[in-house]
């Protein structure tokens, strides 16, 4: 199969290969709902030393940039209770955590949760997380700017290998909000 952005070797509708994922993102893959069936979200595999954004778009070309979205656990504070959230934003942007983060989440304060809070929540790798498959509880909060692209490239779970999602999927996942202006 060929696959609907960028130019991949290889490309798989993630249905068929459910063991190149994480648990959790096989889980959701396999159970998945919504207007978008599961067979139009792609697998492609990619090398794992090249999954942080600047080295894979060296490698994989500069024009998937605006095609990508990165996923990047955050927790919000408040009263000594922190909520753990997922945001999910095109990888040409930053989140805006202190702000649209801090104010959707009703948080005192907003940070980037640490790397083995990240991991050990997700049971993803770093680097290869993906709002496919996060805890069912946790708010995903999707910037507009991604839900609006026909395909978006997102981790996979694990650094080997990305997901080609179309956008308006985001707005299907479990707890999604989207908002404008979450990336800056």
């Amino acid at each position: 199969m060929r696959a609907p952005i960028g130019d991949f070797d290889h490309a798989t509708p993630a249905p068929e290969c459910l063991d190149q994922l994480t648990g959790p993102v096989a889980d959701a893959v396999r159970h998945w709902q919504g207007a978008v069936p599961a067979e139009q979200i792609v697998y492609v595999d990619t090398r794992p030393e090249w999954a942080d954004t600047s080295v894979f778009l060296e490698h994989y070309g500069q024009e998937l940039l605006e095609q990508s979205a990165n996923c990047v656990v955050v927790a919000g504070k408040r009263g000594g209770e922190a909520t753990l959230a997922a945001c999910v934003v095109l990888s040409g942007t930053r989140v805006d955590v202190n702000g649209a983060v801090r104010r959707q989440l009703g948080a005192r304060k907003a940070s980037f949760a640490p790397m083995d809070t990240a991991t050990g929540e997700t049971g993803m790798e770093y680097g290869g997380i993906t709002p496919i498959g996060l805890p069912g509880d946790w708010p995903v909060l999707v910037d507009s700017a991604v839900v609006d692209l026909p395909y978006v490239l997102v981790g996979s779970g694990r650094r080997r290998g990305k997901l080609l999602v179309p956008g308006k999927a985001f707005a299907e996942l479990p707890n999604a909000v989207v908002l404008e202006g979450l990336g800056v």
